[in-house]
């Protein structure tokens, strides 16, 4: 019962990811990651109580903690730049199917039963409803399919790093805060070398810290803890609510129409 309030908490933070990457989508990519990750890795400090060796962790694991909280933002926001939002939103959350279909593969003893083939099918049919449908609309902008191929890489990227933590060596979830320090800083280099600057307005710091401290930050300190207290596939489920949620604050923030390709998924 515990697993499942932490993973529904990390779901409700999870869902306004999207539309505040929308909001900010005038910010580079690899500066709005970096902030936010650093942003949120100040999360860890209190739950340290201040002790930073609870923030060290062996180097593979923070090379796992950095594919996951780096690799799967930073591929959703270029989504979200080239492609529809709702529907780039809707393909990167396939990610909880990919939980559930890829745990034979990251975890020793589970097994994969038709019922998780049955709804991998279900699921990668209404991503392709999303796509498909758009485009029979004539609404599919130029890049669109680049956009989704970022979106579905952003789902494995998440889905996989979800898994993988439960074969790491056992860490504090506090150490989660070394995890968006290090992404925040190889983020914030990559703005520096490959990124033009911008000038940030004081609405663009706020949305950024409120982005920090809810999905790319205490989401992940309790997603973390749930993944080591319950079922993955149970979470994995619990999951689905999130595309949910997300696509219908991303309606009510782009002003976008439920048309029939979003609302089948």
């Amino acid at each position: 019962m515990k697993a499942d309030l932490l993973a529904l908490a990390a779901i409700a933070l999870w869902g306004a990811l999207a539309p505040l990457g929308v909001k900010l989508a005038h910010i580079p990519p690899f500066l709005l990651t970096g902030l936010g990750l650093l942003v949120g890795s100040l999360i860890a400090l209190p739950l340290s109580r201040f002790r930073f060796m609870l923030w060290r962790v062996p180097v593979p694991t923070l090379l796992v903690g950095i594919y996951g909280l780096f690799g799967f933002h930073f591929l959703l926001f270029m989504a979200l730049r080239n492609a529809p939002a709702v529907e780039a939103n809707l393909i990167n959350y396939l990610w909880p199917l990919g939980m559930v279909v890829l745990a034979p593969v990251f975890l020793k003893g589970i097994s994969l039963h038709t019922r998780h083939v049955v709804a991998a099918l279900i699921g990668f049919s209404g991503a392709a409803i999303a796509i498909l449908g758009r485009g029979a609309s004539g609404e599919t902008a130029s890049g669109s399919q680049s956009g989704y191929v970022l979106a579905l890489a952003s789902a494995f990227v998440w889905a996989s790093y979800s898994l993988m933590t439960r074969r790491l060596p056992s860490f504090p979830t506090a150490a989660v805060g070394s995890f968006a320090a290090a992404s925040g800083l190889l983020s914030l280099a990559c703005h520096v070398g490959l990124e033009s600057s911008v000038t940030l307005s004081s609405d663009d710091i706020l949305l950024i810290a409120v982005l920090g401290l809810g999905p790319l930050g205490g989401a992940f300190f309790l997603w973390d803890a749930a993944i080591k207290l319950g079922d993955t596939r149970r979470i994995g489920l619990l999951a689905f609510a999130t595309p949910i949620l997300s696509t219908i604050l991303l309606l009510l923030t782009t002003g976008q129409p439920l048309q029939w390709n979003v609302w089948d998924q």
